[in-house]
């Protein structure tokens, strides 16, 4: 709770707003942490589901279940913020990029998994294993393929952007 406060008075008040985009230099605060929660639930789960197969315990099956829609609620998050900041650089709120439609399809395979739960049988399990090819699309698709998503303003080697930026993502 702490850091989530001050990650929150941090994108607020200390970084500085944008001076062409104004208060929309605000969403990736949500924006960003969304899409790597969404990306490491979605680890978390497939490990569980993993988990599953091989011990058969009971407390896999409902962290599985729980991460599923943890899952979908950071990937729709980030779905919804994402068209938020993109609507003032597109003049849209949807295009049909790289990056957009690989999360889209994780989307879609969280839903799926969602569905299947209610079944007596294990394909949301299935589904959500065979889903972690998704993540390195998701990754990597900026790179891999010139679209109209900006790359990566965070890498390992450093940052692109201003140093009170990056702080309170």
């Amino acid at each position: 709770l702490f850091l989530t406060a001050m990650a929150i008075h941090l994108s607020l008040r200390v970084a500085p707003l944008d001076l062409q985009q104004g208060g929309n230099s605000r969403i990736p605060y949500v924006h960003v942490p969304a899409a790597r929660m969404s990306i490491l639930v979605y680890i978390a789960t497939a490990i569980n589901t993993f988990l599953i197969l091989l011990t058969k315990h009971p407390l896999f099956l409902r962290s599985s279940g729980t991460g599923t829609e943890i899952g979908a609620f950071f990937t729709l998050l980030t779905l919804v913020t994402g068209g938020f900041r993109g609507r003032p650089m597109w003049g849209t709120f949807w295009v049909w990029d790289a990056r957009l439609t690989s999360v889209f399809i994780s989307f879609l395979i969280y839903l799926g998994a969602l569905r299947f739960q209610k079944l007596p049988v294990e394909p949301a399990s299935i589904s959500i294993r065979a889903g972690p090819i998704d993540i390195p699309i998701i990754k990597s698709s900026v790179n891999w393929w010139n679209t109209s998503h900006q790359p990566g303003s965070i890498s390992r080697s450093g940052t692109s952007i201003h140093v009170p930026m990056p702080i309170p993502i």
